[in-house]
């Protein structure tokens, strides 16, 4: 049993090693830097291409160690954002990633040049208690040959005030982690019905 405790413990840290060591350099898309838990240091974000194409695109959220000025990985969400994932992708469809001044962090993705549906949307993340969440949803959409089907809405997640099309309403206020975020839940947030 003595012996099998240094293996069992070399097996989980180099499982963590091996994790982020699957990000690859030609599959960072995007990424940012800013200070997420108000420490004062400057912390990291990125977009990173799926291994498998057609796939959506992670996010990847570092912090500086308390202890060491080195960036630790903190959280990890696969397949939250859709967009092009390599070069070569089609024209209005890049996702991005940007740090707030206010320490949040905006990841932007779009479908502003093909087909009819055309859109845009903001996911608003903002580091509270510890975790990454959802603080704001913006979505803004149009029809290119349905001028009448159009709209635009602001939710913030953690209160529930929406905007949406110029006029105030309220959903219920929610606090979810990036990791567990569901588009769809912004969707119904701002009453969108898909077609």
């Amino acid at each position: 049993m003595r012996n099998l405790i240094p293996a069992i413990l070399l097996f989980l840290l180099t499982g963590g090693v091996a994790a982020a060591e699957d990000i690859a350099p030609e599959h960072i898309i995007d990424a940012t830097t800013g200070d997420w838990d108000k420490d004062g240091k400057t912390d990291m974000a990125m977009l990173v291409g799926p291994k498998e194409q057609g796939d959506d695109i992670a996010i990847y959220i570092y912090l500086r160690d308390k202890d060491h000025d080195l960036l630790k990985l903190v959280t990890t969400a696969p397949a939250k954002v859709w967009g092009n994932a390599s070069l070569d992708g089609m024209f209005g469809q890049d996702p991005a990633i940007k740090g707030m001044p206010n320490g949040s962090i905006a990841v932007h993705s779009e479908n502003s040049g093909v087909g009819r549906d055309r859109w845009d949307q903001t996911l608003t993340l903002a580091y509270r208690n510890g975790a990454f969440v959802v603080a704001g949803y913006t979505y803004n959409y149009y029809d290119t040959l349905d001028p009448d089907h159009n709209g635009s809405c602001d939710y913030n997640v953690l209160t529930g005030k929406v905007t949406k099309d110029g006029k105030d309403s309220k959903a219920d206020p929610k606090t979810i982690k990036i990791e567990d975020w569901d588009d769809q839940v912004g969707q119904t947030g701002c009453g969108i019905k898909q077609d």
